[in-house]
């Protein structure tokens, strides 16, 4: 794998290293680690986290982990943790070490046994509604638990047979003993151990206790060596516990948490907990819907790696919270596919043209280049018969002002070939244009017609060397650019995210496209062939971004 060239803009996390490194801090290392929890598949606010955490690394010559947060097991699987691998690799990062939080529980249990020693922690048998009701709020302090002054010695043994499945669910809990009057709510007595009697995919049923995130995620850095902790901004209030924890520890590594603002971007939904609704209800088609903001299903979209890392780049990183367009996101693979894609010709919505002034058997190849302003990426042969096909939106009987296509006794240039005009316009019963019959001026090939201008260029494709197949024009899944807010998720769902076109018709290369091969259709936007459904047999494409200036505008 080709490792992607570092980022070189300056943000305040780089700033804050560069200060670390001119005083030696860490001894001159850097270590960042980018710490999923496998109960869902990654979206593009999680490659911001990606690109950032390994991006550090890559800048500095440092060290990025690859750490899974498995301490729930009930919502989480291998089916999770093999995606996120999956996406990791996919946007080009290979991590320095794999590790998961339960390579740590044996560790964290002791741990948590040496903060009860200290008299830092208790068991608390209250019910999960009295532990809530003894917080207290923002504006009033919590009410110490009666359980809090249990001794050392009973709590060590409660906490033992809470390991050894001696309680059931929620029977007890192990907490922090930090201060009940705290302004910081996160600061009050928080939970650090519940039991949780569920199997774990890798421990099996080896436990009958999990650590909370606030304590393991801690730890697990100070046991990685990581020297900066990087997150998003909702876990700034929990930095104070992040500190008291390794700081009651005294671990040999005291990793800096530093916190950045999370990604907001319209016309989507990055809530896990709506992502899990949106497939359970069957919205979309699975975790790799193309309208998805998955990563997975924005690669099935058609999106590059290097227009997610172009994009994250793009967006930068700063502590405040703020939208971002769509039209960033589209700009970055915009930019990528024009420079990078090949060209080619599809029809999606046919109409037959037929040559009336060339034999039935008429057959010649015409040489296209690939890329306009890439001679490097070669050149194809097309088939031009006498039987075509073109776009319907590119006829019009009742043209409107300024259109330049095909019309009724009017002209228009074929891509790279002829200039033909239409003398016959044949309908079915219905009324609906079916076919059109046109002559062509041989001498136009490659050359401007003799005393008149021709303005219009149009696509097409010859219908006996063309293949048919599949086209899915995806649209934003949300008709809002905030659908968060709304009130339900159907009342924000656009009905036209997904418009399938079954009858389309292509280059016979098309035919030989690999799955995720991309390319631009002249005219129409950027295509990529499906990597579930495309086949030879049967092509599909679906289509990534609208061109940046189609005729609509």
């Amino acid at each position: 794998m080709n490792k992607p060239e570092p980022p070189v803009t300056g943000n305040f996390i780089r700033n804050i290293i560069d200060e670390d490194l001119s005083v030696n801090k860490n001894d001159g290392r850097v270590a960042t680690r980018f710490p999923p929890e496998p109960n869902g598949y990654l979206h593009i606010g999680h490659a911001k986290s990606i690109c950032l955490n390994f991006g550090i690394a890559a800048q500095y010559g440092g060290s990025c982990n690859l750490r899974f947060d498995d301490t729930n097991p009930a919502k989480e699987s291998e089916e999770y943790v093999n995606a996120i691998k999956d996406d990791v690799s996919w946007l080009g990062f290979e991590w320095h070490e794999l590790h998961h939080a339960s390579d740590y529980f044996e560790q964290l249990y002791n741990y948590a046994c040496d903060l009860i020693k200290k008299g830092k922690a208790y068991v608390d048998s209250s019910t999960a509604e009295e532990v809530r009701e003894m917080r207290g709020s923002l504006t009033e302090p919590g009410v110490e638990s009666p359980y809090r002054n249990r001794s050392i010695e009973e709590n060590l043994a409660l906490f033992e047979k809470m390991r050894n499945g001696d309680f059931a669910d929620g029977e007890h809990i192990l907490r922090a003993k930090i201060d009940m009057a705290s302004g910081n709510i996160n600061m009050r007595d928080p939970t650090l151990y519940r039991i949780r009697k569920v199997e774990h995919v890798r421990t099996g049923n080896s436990w009958s206790i999990y650590p909370m995130y606030d304590y393991t995620h801690c730890v697990s850095d100070a046991m990685e060596n990581i020297t900066h902790s990087l997150c998003t901004l909702e876990f700034e209030d929990h930095r104070p516990l992040y500190d008291w924890v390794l700081d009651e520890l005294q671990t040999p590594a005291h990793p800096q948490q530093i916190e950045f603002a999370r990604l907001s971007l319209e016309y989507t939904m990055l809530s896990k907990r709506r992502l899990i609704q949106l497939v359970e209800e069957n919205h979309v088609e699975g975790w790799d819907d193309p309208r998805m903001p998955t990563i997975t299903g924005i690669r099935r979209r058609g999106y590059t790696p290097a227009s997610i890392r172009d994009f994250c780049e793009r967006i930068g990183i700063t502590k405040n919270d703020s939208w971002i367009e769509m039209a960033v996101l589209e700009t970055c693979i915009r930019d990528d596919l024009n420079e990078n894609s090949h060209r080619r010709m599809a029809v999606l919505d046919p109409i037959k043209v037929t040559i009336t002034d060339l034999p039935e058997d008429h057959h010649e190849e015409l040489s296209f280049a690939n890329h306009p302003q890439n001679e490097a990426l070669g050149r194809r042969p097309i088939a031009f018969s006498n039987k075509l096909l073109i776009d319907r939106d590119d006829f019009s009987e009742d043209p409107p002002p300024k259109y330049q296509r095909l019309v009724p006794g009017g002209e228009v240039r074929l891509r790279g070939s002829y200039v033909i005009k239409c003398h016959d316009v044949i309908k079915d019963s219905s009324g609906n244009v079916v076919e059109l019959r046109c002559t062509h001026d041989a001498a136009t090939l490659g050359k401007k017609p003799e005393g008149r201008k021709v303005k219009g260029v149009i696509h097409w494709v010859s219908e006996t060397h063309g293949v048919q197949g599949e086209v899915r024009v995806y649209d934003h899944l949300f008709n809002t650019p905030n659908p968060a807010g709304a009130d339900s998720i159907e009342s924000v769902i656009n009905p036209e995210s997904c418009i399938i076109k079954q009858n389309c018709y292509f280059e016979a290369d098309l035919q030989n496209a690999k799955p995720e091969e991309r390319f631009q259709f002249e005219r129409l936007g950027y295509f990529v062939a499906d990597r579930r459904d495309h086949t030879k047999e049967r092509p599909v494409f679906n289509r990534t971004v609208t061109l940046r200036d189609t005729w609509t505008r």
